[in-house]
């Protein structure tokens, strides 16, 4: 009996073992991100190609972003299954865990693709880079950065911050168990980041380098100590980047100009 309880407790995925898995799956994405990103940063309004191209692109960047500043929460969850789950089930209910919060940012991302179809078959021009573009653009981060200051933000960046609460008073048995866990959990970053990944979208959702400080500011604000009180400094930035962009967008550094009536981008 002694035995057989060994070789279960050694079936199990150890939270070390889950951290380095999930660190490793981040690093990989960033590799794959820059590989097929390099050179296709188009600046503000950025065409999205086919819902195909886009699908594989988004989840591989959403891992690469994301993952990093999830990884404790992964490691908890992975803890905590360990005392709950079976040999095996441990193991489904991590990657269950996993999968499903990644398909909450898939599910983001395709209600995104969604919006810019509307937008591109409605509007008439009025908002190329020589037009109204640049007040679009800069309204934008203006506006993803009053959210930063927002009770809903504050909420769902404490979650975020502590989710230890969320595992003791939530908890969910087996893979359906893990499932709904991870897609709370999902809502709950988005809650706390969709206003940096309107940022995103409105700066070039194929820059490297605004992908990169976005999960930067993500990675500092949900892990770094005085990431909530970061929040609101970072949230004044965003406001004055806004009006940076709106009033002066040739000046901002790292901002690709996509030219006046530069042609729609197609990527496949």
């Amino acid at each position: 009996m002694s035995t057989h309880r060994a070789l279960a407790s050694r079936l199990r995925l150890s939270p070390a073992w889950v951290t380095v898995a999930v660190v490793s799956g981040a690093l990989a994405a960033w590799l794959v991100t820059f590989a097929r990103m390099d050179d296709m940063d188009a600046g503000p309004g950025t065409d999205l190609g086919s819902i195909g191209w886009y699908v594989g692109v988004w989840v591989t960047m959403m891992a690469a972003m994301m993952l990093p500043s999830a990884a404790p929460m992964v490691r908890l969850y992975a803890s905590f299954s360990r005392d709950h789950s079976a040999a095996g089930r441990n193991v489904v209910g991590v990657t269950a865990f996993v999968a499903s919060y990644l398909g909450v940012w898939s599910g983001f991302g395709l209600l995104a693709f969604a919006a810019q179809r509307i937008v591109v078959s409605v509007e008439s021009g009025t908002l190329a880079w020589d037009q109204a573009g640049p007040y679009v653009a800069g309204g934008a981060v203006a506006a993803a950065g009053l959210y930063e200051l927002t009770p809903l933000k504050r909420v769902c960046l404490r979650h975020c911050r502590s989710p230890l609460h969320f595992l003791l008073g939530g908890w969910r048995d087996g893979p359906s168990g893990a499932v709904r866990m991870g897609a709370a959990h999902g809502l709950y970053c988005v809650g706390c980041c969709v206003g940096l990944m309107l940022i995103l979208f409105a700066v070039g959702v194929m820059s490297l380098f605004w992908m990169v400080l976005i999960a930067s500011v993500i990675f500092a604000e949900k892990l770094v100590p005085a990431g909530e009180r970061l929040s609101y400094v970072l949230g004044l930035a965003f406001v004055a980047l806004g009006v940076w962009i709106a009033v002066a967008p040739g000046s901002v550094p790292w901002l690709t100009d996509p030219g006046p009536s530069a042609p729609v981008m197609q990527m496949h």
